[in-house]
Order: C-alpha cells, then sequence, then structure tokens
C-alpha cells in the first residue's frame, strides 16, 4: 500500500469511527474503489484503531481523568456506577469478538452486498433516533446491556456502531448529549483490548518498507478522528442524524447498484 492510498484509508477510518456511517463498510468501500487489497491488513486496522481510540481520549481527557479519579476512591458514586456501566455494554462485543472471530473476518473480504443493506439498515435507525424527543435522563443499567448489544451489531460492515449505540440510547429515551459521551467512551476499552489481542496472536508482521504509509495512514486517522469526534458531538446534541441518514441511504443504494451492475454487466 502507497502512502497515499494509506491517509486516504486513515482519512475515511478517522472520519467514519465517529460519524455514524460505518467505518468498516466504508473502509471495505474505499479499498473497493482504490484497488487496494491490504496485505497487511490486520496491521493497518490496528493502527488506524489505535489512532482513533487515541483521538478519543484526547477529546475526552477531562471526563475520563474525573472518571478515572472516582473510581480510584473504591466508592459506590457516580464515576464508579459509570465505569460499571461501561463494563457491561462491553461483554456483548466483547463475546461476540471471541466467539465469532473468524466468522466475523469472513465478512470483510469486499462484501460490499453486505455493505449495502447494512448501511440502509443504519440510515433508518438515524432517521427514528433524530426524531426522538431529547431528555435529561442518564443512560441506566438495563441500557448500557441493551446498547452493548446494539455496538456488538454494529461489528457487521456497514452498519455503524456510533449511529447504532447512539441511536439506540436515543431511542431508549436517554439524553442525547449524554448517549454520544458514552458511545463514544464504551468503545475505548474495546478497542485496546483488540488490539492487544491481536499484538500477542503473533500475527502483526511489520516491515521496513510499510513504516511510511502505515504512520501517514495513523496521523491521517488521528487528525480526522479529532474533527470527527467533536462534530458529531455537536451534531448529535443539534438533532443533525437525518442528514447522516440520507447519505447511508444513498450509499447503501450505490453499492447495491454497483454489485449488480458488475454482476450483470
Amino acid at each position: 500500500m502507497d502512502v497515499i492510498n494509506a491517509i486516504i484509508l486513515g482519512i475515511i477510518q478517522g472520519l467514519t469511527e465517529f460519524l455514524p456511517v460505518s467505518s468498516s463498510g466504508h473502509i471495505e468501500l474505499g479499498k473497493a474503489i482504490l484497488g487496494v487489497e491490504l496485505k497487511e491488513d490486520l496491521l493497518f486496522t490496528v493502527v488506524v484503531h489505535f489512532a482513533t481510540a487515541l483521538s478519543t481520549i484526547v477529546i475526552f481527557r477531562k471526563d475520563i481523568l474525573e472518571l478515572l479519579k472516582g473510581i480510584l476512591q473504591f466508592k459506590w458514586n457516580d464515576d464508579f456506577k459509570f465505569a460499571l456501566k461501561i463494563i457491561i455494554s462491553m461483554i456483548p462485543a466483547a463475546l461476540v469478538g471471541v466467539l465469532l472471530e473468524d466468522q466475523l473476518k469472513a465478512l470483510f473480504k469486499g462484501n460490499i452486498l453486505l455493505v449495502g443493506f447494512m448501511l440502509i439498515i443504519t440510515a433508518i435507525l438515524l432517521y427514528l433516533a433524530d426524531k426522538a424527543k431529547n431528555t435529561k435522563k442518564d443512560v441506566s443499567y438495563s441500557n448500557a446491556a441493551i446498547i452493548g448489544i446494539a455496538q456488538a451489531i454494529a461489528m457487521l460492515p456497514g452498519i455503524s456502531r456510533s449511529g447504532a449505540t447512539i441511536s439506540t440510547s436515543v431511542l431508549l429515551g436517554n439524553d442525547k448529549t449524554k448517549a454520544a459521551r458514552f458511545s463514544f467512551l464504551m468503545v475505548v476499552p474495546l478497542i485496546f483490548g483488540k488490539i492487544g489481542k491481536d499484538i500477542f496472536s503473533g500475527e502483526l508482521a511489520l516491515e521496513s518498507s510499510q513504516i511510511v504509509p502505515l504512520s501517514a495512514g495513523f496521523i491521517a486517522a488521528f487528525i480526522a478522528g479529532l474533527f470527527a469526534c467533536t462534530w458529531m458531538i455537536n451534531l448529535v446534541k443539534k438533532s443533525k442524524l437525518s442528514y447522516f441518514s440520507i447519505y447511508c441511504l444513498v450509499v447503501g443504494l450505490i453499492a447495491i447498484g454497483y454489485v449488480g451492475y458488475d454482476t450483470y454487466f
């Protein structure tokens, strides 16, 4: 993979990790459009996911520090309760990732038709969430479990993780800003857990020729992630998810049409 393609894919990852349009789906579409077949697919995925996790930490650094301070008091306070909700939300995706890892990997093989249909599902979720009334309600323990299931389903290419988790949270009656905050914070431990698993699996092999494109992809994903995370929080607060609903619907239909055209022509 050359530097230009790495930067393009890094920007796609950084933007779509936070914007509700499916990062995995857009990466697959991006690779198809660019004609890129990544020999270092797993390594590149680890690098750009680390970049977006880092951008989340930068944006929510104050929240994370306050959360850690509260947890370290070892008291049944709001921070400890919030951390417990995060842990609950992680369980479904962690189980799916461990038990169905090979099946999931098989879906990330240029499966454009699946991406198209899943983007349409994302569009429907975003539309419904955008029409929901805003409240001041906090995420409950049962809500955390349901949002966690939505995050597990979003491991399919084309289902937006942020879109699915924020939409589910809002449809459960939670405050939109709090829903976005919970959505972005709940994925950080999972990303680092997945990165650690991949590193210790022994499947990652770095060659000197890969250092420059991987570095370019990392920087592009990190900068794009900072922008997208900040932007997304404001968009959710202002109930602007319908724009992304239309976008996902259009891209999903294009993806399905592309597969149909390629099949018959």
